[in-house]
């Protein structure tokens, strides 16, 4: 909702409808988000890029998205004093 996929209030629509889903319009967590991985605080925000890259490059094995052309990660340190998005397109 707060990066604009979704009006406020409304982002539970985005999983219903399955839009969240890796074949979905918008696929997210593609290998199981940050509390798959433990959650290692202070390097979350290079795995999520990490993860976009392998995308990005097909290399994601059973968790690739088909044919990605942009990835986005976001990270927030404590609180939320610290915030880091990262938009990567793929080039070919």
């Amino acid at each position: 909702e707060d990066m604009g996929f979704a009006k406020k209030g409304e982002g539970w629509r985005l999983l219903k409808e399955g839009q969240l889903e890796r074949d979905g319009d918008l696929p997210t967590n593609t290998m199981g988000g940050l509390k798959a991985r433990g959650h290692p605080v202070g390097a979350t925000g290079i795995y999520q890029v990490y993860e976009v890259a392998l995308q990005l490059r097909g290399e994601a094995g059973k968790n690739q998205v088909p044919d990605p052309e942009v990835g986005v990660a976001q990270s927030v340190g404590g609180v939320g004093g610290t915030v880091a998005v990262h938009v990567v397109r793929r080039v070919r």
